[in-house]
């Protein structure tokens, strides 16, 4: 199902623990082509929790994205990836990992892990809201996303 033939807005789970990314994140998404939906957990297991639609999660959608940060709190991004990618029923939702690092580890560690695709979150404000517009564009309007 291409997400033009979406009849619900498009949910994207973000993991994530820096409010100010966050904040600058909503408001990318919120002027995108798409209509979507930005849930937000602060830490890895929370993440997982949600994913699994573990109490205080169980009513939430599944989400037809995730934005995952590495640098997470209690279980690390690439540690929530790993749970993702070898869960049968989760293994399809693509995984954008948006972080700080541009370690080399830690690229290859997530592409290793079946990532989806590796962005460092530039510093600049402009060029953050750039990178944001840009997986708006790709992710949610161009490119095919499973529906289960």
């Amino acid at each position: 199902m291409s997400v033009d033939s979406f009849e619900r807005p498009i949910e994207i789970l973000m993991a994530e623990d820096n409010p100010g990314d966050i904040r600058l994140t909503r408001e990318a998404l919120k002027d995108g082509k798409v209509s979507n939906s930005l849930n937000v957990v602060n830490n890895g297991s929370d993440a997982l929790a949600y994913l699994r639609k573990q109490p205080p999660f169980e009513n939430m959608s599944r989400p037809d994205l995730i934005l995952l940060d590495l640098n997470l709190p209690k279980i690390n991004g690439i540690e929530v990836l790993q749970e993702i990618k070898t869960d049968e029923t989760l293994k399809l939702i693509p995984v954008v990992i948006l972080t700080t690092s541009k370690s080399e580890q830690d690229i290859t560690s997530s592409y290793q892990n079946h990532a989806n695709c590796y962005i460092t979150k530039p510093v600049d404000l402009d060029q953050f809201m750039s990178a944001i517009n840009a997986i708006d564009n790709f992710w949610l309007s161009i490119v095919r996303l499973p529906t289960e």
